[in-house]
């Protein structure tokens, strides 16, 4: 989900509407592996109880977009993972009133177990992994809280329902297990509609009939799902498909649903969708959900959902397009295992998001990096991980779940490189453990580290489970063809002690330049390399691969130096320090001392030319690295020492 404008929208309208007719017909479930034993607790994200694996659902609906609104029956296929199964449970506001409970012809009883939970009890336990069905038949008007759930708006003058489920709204609209531990292996969706709608939703339209002035819509996936990208949006909408060839000639349909006042435009936009796949595929896997769809459905609220197989979007810009896209693979085709770990979602599709910059706009990438560095280091702290997941906000924040978590991926493909960073990705998708379920972010890290070789512990540790971001504080000096490079880092929140990062650095001179990446484990650490040209000047991490702030360099391009004519000592110093000219002809003309920061801490030219030896007292200066640049009479030196 993109956050372009996080506001909610809540109607409520009396209503008079048609009951959708329960219908006892189950349609080809497909068979998936048995779920562990996973016991009888409650999560935190879902009331109810985790003890029977969904199998399928049958969602019937009765949808007027005039009026806010809904009337249905819902028939769930599941299995007992538990012995003495004689309850179920299923997450449904009490906003919403139950008229029946259908088992086997028979009616049963239920009741609330909380205002949330609806508890239905059998009229006998079912046997472990056994399959069976119920149907709950419902009514009422949604609430909408969170970010909106079910909205009901106009536009141009046009009524149009919605739904928006994520996080934790699709209890607020139909009887559902709302947890992120079971995916639904398929589902039918079968919507009535006055005849001047059209319904967009998950899957394959299977069939679109007319009866007595309403319009019949028939949708279905048989790709696993979670409950909250179950979707609907109901209103009149122009319809039309663009096409992304697939190898070995077929292509893959990109339906797309359209206010009827946006279509000529649309129409003009939606196409950047065809290289915008093509693209995720040449760097993932092929389109999770091949055999189905992709497209659009507009609806009015102010960003996007990836609703799988369709996203809703407010209009077809690229940016927008192209984040709910990214999302089904990340967030569609695995999802998040907590909502602590919304950025295997968030943070992916974002980074996919700039990744179509870099490849099709390649003169806004910088400011798209640049742009997310500025946003992310605008304050101190936050981790990546979502910590605390009952805040719709917090799950959401842009700075940390979306762009932190694109720039930790970002980093961690300079880390890797190219190769091992997509090689891990796909890896990642297609493993038959996580592809159609559920991950945390430990599986994840484990493909990166498999591909890679390497242990990652320091890099999550840094970049993933604690705060902040570090600022990298440089001090050169060349003599001749040799440079002295002293890389010292503070860090914005004491999670950290020290980012430890392959760290680029930019040399330039007239008509040239090089880039050398050293590799920087300790503040302080001093490097000798060899650039042979005059430094005009010194640019840090040129292309942005590293998240930081306020980076400062100090250095002189004065060329050539003269030789290594100065001592320093003691040096670590204390109390004092000592700068001794090595040669009798080759006086002390004046003396700069300057911090990590670049601040002068001591100034002196009142040597007049004839002292060989200088005694400073920084007895008063501070713990750290500090720098000296000596003015000799033939010439400059620099060297540095260390205050204990």
């Amino acid at each position: 989900m993109v956050l372009l404008l996080f506001s909610l929208f809540i109607f409520s309208l009396k209503v008079d509407a048609q009951f959708v007719s329960p219908n006892s017909n189950i349609i080809d479930i497909p068979s998936s592996e048995q779920k562990a034993q996973a016991g009888k607790w409650r999560s935190v994200l879902s009331g109810v109880s985790d003890n029977y694996d969904l199998k399928y659902h049958r969602c019937e609906w009765n949808i007027d977009p005039a009026v806010n609104y809904i009337r249905g029956g819902i028939t769930s296929y599941f299995k007992p993972i538990v012995n003495g199964f004689d309850q179920i449970e299923f997450d449904l506001s009490d906003s919403l009133t139950v008229d029946s409970v259908k088992y086997h012809n028979s009616v049963l009883s239920f009741s609330r177990l909380t205002a949330d939970v609806l508890q239905i009890s059998l009229p006998a336990a079912i046997p472990i992994n056994t399959l069976d069905s119920i149907t709950v038949y419902y009514q009422g008007v949604p609430p909408s809280t969170g970010l909106g759930s079910f909205i009901q708006s106009t536009h141009n003058g046009t009524p149009v329902i919605w739904t928006l489920s994520e996080p934790f709204g699709a209890k607020e609209w139909w009887p559902c297990k709302q947890s992120l531990n079971d995916k639904i292996d398929s589902v039918d969706i079968i919507v009535i509609t006055p005849q001047i709608n059209r319904v967009g939703s998950n899957g394959i339209l299977l069939s679109e009939n007319t009866s007595a002035g309403d319009k019949i819509y028939h949708w279905k996936t048989r790709y696993p799902i979670a409950a909250y990208l179950i979707a609907i949006a109901v209103t009149n909408y122009s319809s039309y498909s663009d096409y992304v060839p697939l190898p070995g000639g077929d292509s893959l349909q990109v339906l797309n649903y359209v206010y009827p006042e946006n279509d000529s435009l649309a129409r003009t936009q939606t196409t950047g969708i065809i290289n915008i796949i093509k693209f995720f595929d040449s760097l993932t896997i092929t389109y999770p959900f091949v055999n189905e769809k992709y497209g659009h459905a507009q609806f009015g609220w102010g960003g996007g959902m990836e609703h799988q197989t369709m996203s809703f979007v407010v209009d077809f810009n690229h940016s927008l397009m192209a984040h709910e896209c990214a999302h089904q693979w990340f967030g569609d085709h695995i999802t998040c295992g907590s909502w602590q770990d919304i950025w295997l979602n968030e943070g992916f599709a974002t980074y996919f998001e700039g990744l179509t910059e870099e490849r099709f706009f390649p003169d806004s990438w910088m400011q798209w990096k640049a742009s997310a560095i500025v946003s992310i280091t605008s304050s101190p702290g936050g981790t990546v991980l979502c910590d605390d997941t009952t805040s719709v906000g917090r799950i959401f924040d842009g700075r940390l779940s979306y762009k932190k978590g694109a720039y930790l991926l970002h980093m961690l493909r300079w880390k890797l490189g190219d190769s091992l960073f997509f090689l891990s990705i796909k890896n990642y998708l297609n493993d038959p453990l996580l592809a159609g379920k559920y991950a945390r972010t430990p599986d994840l890290i484990a493909h990166f580290e498999a591909a890679g070789n390497q242990s990652l512990t320091g890099f999550f540790n840094q970049w993933y489970y604690n705060q902040g971001f570090p600022s990298y504080h440089l001090l050169w000096g060349q003599t001749l063809n040799d440079v002295t490079l002293t890389v010292n880092q503070t860090q914005s929140d004491p999670s950290v002690s020290f980012f430890e990062m392959p760290v680029p650095v930019q040399f330039i001179g007239q008509n040239t330049d090089t880039t050398i990446v050293f590799d920087h484990t300790n503040s302080g650490q001093i490097f000798n390399v060899t650039v042979p040209f005059p430094i005009v000047s010194v640019q840090f991490d040129p292309m942005l691969w590293l998240l930081s702030a306020g980076n400062t360099i100090s250095g002189i391009s004065e060329y050539p130096l003269i030789g290594d004519q100065v001592i320093v000592y003691p040096n670590p110093a204390k109390d004092n320090i000592n700068i001794l000219s090595l040669n009798n002809a080759n006086t002390v003309e004046s003396i700069e001392i300057t911090d990590v920061l670049g601040r002068i801490v001591f100034r002196s030219e009142i040597y007049n030319g004839i002292q060989k030896l200088v005694t400073i007292n920084t007895g008063q200066y501070a713990k750290g690295t500090y720098f000296i640049k000596t003015v000799l009479k033939s010439g400059v030196n620099y060297k540095s020492f260390i205050k204990e």
